[in-house]
């Protein structure tokens, strides 16, 4: 199945995955860029902004960490879609990843299938190009206001950077008007049915929200043993932290 030519950056010192993964990314349909270091991966993004980047974390030189806390950090690649790559059981580095901003992460040695279906799951939550969209009031809750036609989020009215997971997440946590969600329905909304991540993952992503939520973070209440809700009023805080 053709993809409409998405554009797909693939960061990594490894040739041989490297070239794996472009031949099946470019068999599936994807215009394909590679860099083999973080500097080339920093330098192809300025020439040509791609639609997803994968990102190898441990590479020599600029570390993919850097990278992705220098996307981050500018305003035009703030909401790049990325995903990066880890070694099997580096729970830091994945941790490391998620807090600087990345929508998902793969573990090394990985699937061709697996990284394919992840790279898929992340430019549907992303896609703004597809049929039109009907018209969809914002959500708000206190100074927070999001804008589900445009991905905008919104705090005492100035601009608030969310990745997509991270917009995808609060969207949730607002749409269930106060009601609990777990950690495993969270998972399920932000990124799609039978993608398989961790509940840590989605508490790295809380913490993130909360911190770009400032002083406001506390509208994001924790259920102990449950998940997360949106507190509706600052008093509302039974049985939470």
């Amino acid at each position: 199945m053709m993809r409409d030519q998405k554009r797909i950056l693939v960061v990594d010192d490894a040739d041989d995955l490297v070239e794996l993964l472009q031949y099946n990314l470019v068999r599936a349909g994807f215009v394909v860029r590679t860099a083999s270091n973080g500097r080339a991966a920093l330098e192809q993004i300025n020439r040509e902004m791609p639609d997803l980047v994968v990102l190898d974390l441990m590479m020599p030189g600029m570390s993919g960490s850097e990278v992705l806390r220098r996307l981050r950090s500018e305003e035009a690649t703030a909401s790049l879609p990325v995903i990066i790559l880890t070694a099997k059981g580096e729970e830091t580095d994945q941790i490391v990843g998620l807090t600087l901003g990345a929508d998902d992460y793969v573990t090394k040695p990985y699937s061709i299938q697996v990284l394919m279906a992840r790279i898929d799951a992340v430019l549907r939550r992303t896609d703004k190009g597809g049929p039109e969209m009907p018209v969809l009031p914002p959500l708000r809750l206190g100074a927070l206001e999001l804008n589900l036609r445009t991905y905008e989020a919104r705090l005492d009215d100035e601009a608030v950077t969310l990745t997509l997971t991270e917009f995808r997440l609060l969207s949730a946590l607002l749409e269930a008007r106060g009601s609990v969600l777990s950690r495993a329905n969270l998972m399920t909304r932000a990124m799609g049915p039978g993608i398989l991540v961790t509940e840590r993952t989605i508490d790295v992503h809380v913490t993130a929200i909360r911190r770009k939520l400032g002083k406001h973070a506390a509208m994001l209440r924790t259920v102990r043993g449950v998940g997360y809700r949106a507190a509706l009023t600052p008093s509302d805080d039974e049985r939470e932290i």
